[in-house]
């Protein structure tokens, strides 16, 4: 059986709970009440697993804080005995519009803490990531205010088709690779 470990990134506490920056847990938490999941708390995370067409996908959300995802999903990635390249990161991203979806095998952390750390901890940025936009709807110096802000409503409203389109692509990701999720999914 082929096993996917797909992590969102956020920051635990209900402070952050509908932050942007927690668009990971969301995504993860939205394929969750899809499929009728829950999540325990385990070491360095909360995990839940999902099998769907011959394969097994643990979800994680790391319980490290942002800053140090990379221990959680290194420790996760080793005791599951998962590939590399079965290793999905759901992240924010400044840099997309809001609601844009891109899959990427590889990359630079472009300034995020989290994908940061991971690269550190994994020695390589040959990891798929998935990017979920959020703009860079900030004045100067405000990024962080923004980035730790809650939705808009006008955001909370199209978020729900968002999340749906966010969970399609991760179960593309597990059963028709990471190409055809790409060339189904970026830009979509």
């Amino acid at each position: 059986m082929k096993k996917f470990l797909i992590v969102g990134l956020g920051n635990i506490g209900a402070e952050y709970a509908n932050t942007r920056h927690n668009i990971g847990f969301k995504i993860l938490d939205a394929l969750a009440q899809a499929e009728d999941l829950t999540f325990e708390t385990q070491k360095l995370g909360d995990i839940s697993t999902y099998k769907l067409k011959g394969r097994t996908f643990i979800l994680l959300k790391p319980n490290t804080y942002m800053n140090l995802s990379g221990k959680a999903i290194l420790y996760w990635l080793t005791k599951e005995k998962i590939p590399l390249e079965n290793l999905l990161v759901i992240t924010d991203d400044l840099n997309l519009p809001f609601g844009t979806i891109r899959l990427k095998t590889k990359g630079s952390a472009g300034g995020h803490n989290g994908l940061k750390d991971t690269q550190d901890k994994l020695q390589t940025n040959q990891y798929n990531r998935f990017r979920f936009g959020i703009s860079d709807a900030f004045t100067k110096g405000k990024q962080v205010n923004y980035v730790l802000g809650e939705w808009t409503d006008e955001e909370n409203q199209a978020l729900k088709t968002r999340l749906q389109k966010s969970v399609e692509l991760i179960k593309s990701f597990g059963t028709a690779g990471v190409n055809n999720t790409m060339n189904t999914y970026n830009g979509a």
